[in-house]
């Protein structure tokens, strides 16, 4: 009986041991990623008066699309069996194609004619902060998904800084390879919101010029990468 009973104890425990094992992806990652992006904004409104007299004005923007990358630093925890819980940062260092922004106005200013000006803007760095419940898959994959906090920089009109900030969404998967190397594929979405930006600046023979613009932005991007877990 002693013998049965001793067996019996030492299976349970072997057990107990297996299913406490860590999955492949518990732990501190680090990777990189490069891929496709697509800049999506939009003009808003647009306002501007000369001595508080207003100009009505039409404003147009283009969309971009252009190779991104970025570099992403985090640590997944096993939360249950088959399932984890991650968090991570994420920054692209790297600025995305120039588009156009035209604005015209609508009739003459006094004394001038019409007005059709063209002007670029350029998203130049981003970064996201985020949660990712995941599963594995199978003894070497790992789908998962992301939910974040995320920024960034628009320069527009040759110097005006815009800082957006709002939230992203993704989806990815990860396959392992062989020690703690793997590779990933994922989309991400990413709504910055809108900010709108005023200016004053004194025009000939006295007058005020005041204008001001609303900007929003959305991206999309689809990254493949590789990453080590440490």
């Amino acid at each position: 009986m002693r013998i049965k009973y001793t067996l019996l104890v030492v299976s349970l425990m072997a057990a107990g041991s297996v299913s406490a094992q860590s999955s492949l992806f518990q732990g501190a990652f680090g990777q990189i990623g490069i891929g496709y992006e697509q800049v999506d904004p939009s003009a808003g409104s647009s306002t501007l008066s000369v001595n508080r007299v207003d100009i009505p004005v039409n404003s147009s923007i283009s969309n971009t699309n252009s190779a991104i990358g970025t570099i992403a630093v985090g640590w997944y925890q096993d939360v249950a069996k088959g399932f984890l819980l991650g968090i991570g940062a994420e920054y692209s260092p790297f600025a995305g194609s120039a588009g156009s922004i035209n604005v015209a106005t609508q009739r003459a200013l006094p004394g001038q004619n019409n007005l059709s000006n063209d002007y670029s803007y350029q998203k130049k760095n981003s970064y996201n902060i985020f949660l990712s419940p995941a599963m594995l898959v199978g003894t070497n994959g790992l789908a998962y998904a992301k939910v974040g906090f995320t920024g960034a920089k628009v320069t527009a009109f040759e110097s005006l800084d815009y800082n957006f900030t709002g939230y992203s969404l993704g989806l990815g998967y990860k396959h392992m390879f062989k020690g703690g190397l793997y590779g990933f594929v994922e989309a991400n979405y990413a709504d910055y919101g809108s900010q709108t930006k005023s200016a004053t600046n004194p025009i000939a023979a006295g007058r005020t010029l005041t204008a001001s613009n609303t900007k929003s932005l959305t991206t999309y991007n689809i990254l493949v990468g590789i990453g080590y877990r440490f």
